[in-house]
Order: structure tokens, then C-alpha cells, then sequence
């Protein structure tokens, strides 16, 4: 069944720039949204007060930002800089998640440390969006959560403690049930053992991320058995961290050198990362672009020639959009697999990449756990992006070989970068 496209004002469609020639530009990209939201919980969990030096400011992490001031964190601007001091945390609150499910997931069992009840809801499609298995989780957890629905909204009444321990958690519909209990398990009197029993965790990158940041605060945790994660109860330490550029949003601008041809570069690329996105520079390289990751940055070329893949994605599975629209130009056939999940995301991502491909002339199919696409002509038309910032995105790449191609809502980019336009102007040199 074709996705439903979300509603939008015809104010807000832009046209997407075309490549009239190869590129040669640089681009940087701010922080991590991944990171500068797990940064944001563990500082207003610690024992100090902690500073986040080049957070990423969008909605997602305003949001999150938004919500632990509602809690009693304090979350102060000092120049690009948030500074964080945690304070006892209280309710009653409510918690807006909009559609960013870190806030969704995350903040529960932070919820649950809270003296007082933490309402939490968000944007409609948020109720949609998987939450069942979390809530059950919490509630095994001796949480008190109540509402009739298996996800939003629903209230959390804090005790104040939490006794932590054991808990079993289906999280193959989302790697953010397992990260969720582990960022606060440090504080549970107990800690937490997480132990994911389902089908192959999605989005392992993200859970390595959590381990990581929750070492870099010296809390103690044991990731050494398979589907296993256990967190010593320990004070957190305060943070003086500077967040890493958001890979994944650098995808799209990396992804246009092979499409346009020409060159992209993208300044302080990480030599070692957790994040997800990292896994771009394997995937371009395979669809035919020279890929070179230096000390300067990450630079792509490409000739315009692009080469058909057969890619697992399943622990990477953000990045579907800009590589399905990229392989949507390809010379050959492409074959996205192990994205199953993605159905429950911002939108059904794997209905919605199918339905604007092929509006666009293109044939794309999917499959039980991804997609199918063959390479056509492709003409313009209205790129549909159902409220969600990756398919804004990835209809960006396409416009850049297709002329008129319109974004509808491009400013739904604001969930995780909220100049998107400007940047990708300046890619072509039109800002």
C-alpha cells in the first residue's frame, strides 16, 4: 500500500537545485543528533556539571534539550556551547517529543528517577511509531507508566529510585529500547542487565555508541555476551566532550559528487567513530566514487557514473533514503536488504522511498525486508516527504540529476539539520 503523505502548505515546497555542472565544493556539517542527545541525558544524570561544546541545535535536540529543563536540568546557551547542571529531577512535566524518538525512548526510564509524574506525548505520527516493548520493559522494571495505548501518550510516575536489575526486551523493532535503559541504568540501585530477545537487534552502531559515551562518563559496562548489556550502578561522571559532525546528514552532500560528479569534501570527518553514518564512504565507494579519508576531512569524487549494489543495510538502515535515491540513477539494478525496521520510523520508509521513485518514472519495489530497484528515466515532479527529514534529503540527491524535481516540506530537514536548504545551495555554488 503506498504511504500516506503528511499534510504540508504549498508555501513550503522548494525546488530542488540541478547540477548544472560537476561539483567542487566543502561542505561542514554541525554535530551528531545522536550524540549530542545521548551527551544531553548522561550530563543531566551526572554528578557535575558538564559542557557540550558544538551540539547540534535542530528540533530533535531542542526537544530533548526542552524536556530536561522540564525535569529540573538546567541546559544554559554559552556561545555555541550548552552547558549542563544537573538537579534533582522532578515532576510534574510533560514531555513534547515531536517526532524525535531519542526523546520518545530515552527519557522514560530518566522519567522514572523523577520525584512526580512525566506525561509524555508528541506529533500524531509519533503514536504511531513503536513503543510497546519499552513500556513493558519499564513495567517489569517496577516503573509505574499508564495510558491505554501502546505508546504515546502515556505518563510515567516517578518515585524518585529506581531498583533496576534484569530485564528482557524485544528491540528488533528499534536498537533505541536497548540504549534508552542502558543510559540510565548506572543511576537504577541495582544498574540494569538489558537482554534483547527477538529478532537481530537493529542498528548496532547506535547501541556501540551508547557503550562508548557511557564509558567516556566511567560508568562500568559489559557488553561481552551476545545480546547482552550490562551496566554497573555508579555516579556518572560530567562531560567536556566536543560532538563529532552528524555523518548521516553528511550523507546526502557526499552522496552528490557521484551523482553530480566533481568533488566534495567534508571537514573534520572522524578517523574513529561510532556512528552509523560512517558507513557511507564503503557504500559510495561500491556504487563507483573514489573515496579518501584524510586528516583534513573526507573527500568523495565522482564522474556521474554509478554503479548498481547489493547492500545489507540492517545496522544502518538511516541511510536508506540518500542510497536508494542514489541507486535510483544508477547504470545497474540495486538491492537494499535487512531494512525490514524502517517501516516503523519517521514514516514506512520503505513505502514512501517506493511511492516517490516511482512518481518520479523510476521502478522500485519492495521486498519483505528492503527494496528492489531498477534503473529508468526519471522525470520531475512533486517529491512527496511525509514529515520526515531523510526523504527531504534524498530528494534533494535525486533533483540533482532530474530537473524538476520539487521537495515538498523541505522544512521537515529541520528535525536534524535546520539550514539544510542553505548548505545544499552552497554545494552548487548558489547560495
Amino acid at each position: 500500500m503506498p504511504a500516506q503523505p503528511a499534510s504540508t502548505t504549498l508555501d513550503a515546497d522548494w525546488p530542488a537545485p540541478y547540477a548544472e555542472e560537476p561539483l567542487d565544493a566543502t561542505v561542514s556539517v554541525p554535530g551528531s543528533k545522536s550524540l549530542t542527545n545521548r551527551f544531553l541525558v548522561l550530563a543531566a544524570l551526572a554528578g557535575d556539571e558538564s559542557l557540550l561544546r558544538r551540539p547540534l541545535r535542530s528540533r530533535d535536540t531542542l526537544l530533548m534539550a526542552s524536556a530536561l529543563r522540564s525535569l529540573g536540568t538546567e541546559v544554559t546557551d554559552v556561545d555555541e556551547d550548552w552547558l549542563v547542571r544537573p538537579r534533582d529531577l522532578r515532576g510534574p512535566a510533560l514531555v513534547d517529543c515531536g517526532l524525535a524518538g531519542t526523546v520518545m525512548r530515552f527519557l522514560p526510564p530518566v522519567a522514572a528517577l523523577a520525584q512526580g509524574p512525566v506525561e509524555f506525548d508528541g506529533d500524531e505520527h509519533m503514536r504511531r511509531r513503536p513503543m510497546g516493548p519499552m513500556l513493558d520493559a519499564l513495567r517489569a522494571l517496577g516503573i509505574t507508566v499508564t495510558g491505554d495505548a501502546p505508546g504515546l501518550p502515556f505518563t510515567v510516575e516517578g518515585n524518585g529510585h529506581v531498583t533496576g536489575g534484569k530485564v528482557v526486551v524485544d528491540a528488533s523493532a528499534s536498537s533505541q529500547f536497548v540504549s534508552a535503559l542502558l543510559l540510565a541504568g548506572a543511576r537504577f540501585e541495582k544498574g540494569v542487565t538489558v537482554v534483547h530477545d527477538g529478532k537481530p537487534l537493529p542498528s548496532q552502531p547506535h547501541v556501540d555508541m551508547t557503550v562508548e559515551a557511557l564509558r567516556d562518563t566511567g560508568v562500568i559496562v559489559d557488553d561481552g555476551d551476545a545480546n547482552t548489556w550490562h551496566v554497573e550502578p555508579s555516579e556518572i561522571h560530567s562531560l567536556d566532550v566536543e560532538v563529532e559532525p552528524d555523518l548521516s546528514n553528511a550523507a546526502p552532500f557526499v552522496a552528490a559528487a557521484l551523482v553530480a560528479g566533481g568533488t566534495v569534501t567534508v571537514p573534520s570527518w572522524p578517523q574513529f567513530t561510532t556512528q552509523a553514518g560512517d558507513a557511507i564512504r564503503d557504500i559510495l565507494d561500491a556504487m563507483g566514487a573514489d573515496v579518501s579519508l584524510t586528516r583534513d576531512g573526507l573527500t568523495v569524487s565522482g564522474t556521474g557514473q554509478i554503479d548498481g549494489v547489493d547492500l545489507d543495510l540492517h545496522d544502518v538502515g538511516e541511510l536508506t533514503p540518500v542510497v536508494a535515491a542514489v541507486a535510483a540513477l544508477a547504470s545497474g539494478p540495486s538491492q537494499l536488504r535487512g531494512i525490514a525496521h524502517l517501516r516503523g520510523h519517521e514514516t514506512d520508509r520503505l513505502a514512501a522511498i517506493t511511492t516517490e521513485i516511482n512518481r518520479l518514472g523510476g521502478d522500485c519495489r519492495e521486498t519483505e525486508d528492503g527494496l528492489v530497484i531498477r534503473p529508468r528515466p526519471l522525470h520531475g515532479d512533486l517529491v512527496r516527504t511525509y514529515a520526515d527529514h531523510r526523504m527531504a534529503m534524498a530528494a534533494a540527491v535525486l533533483g540533482l540529476r532530474v530537473p524538476g524535481v520539487v521537495i515538498e516540506n523541505v522544512a521537515t530537514t529541520g528535525k536534524t539539520l535546520p539550514d539544510f536548504t542553505t548548505r545544499w545551495s552552497s554545494l552548487l555554488g548558489r547560495a
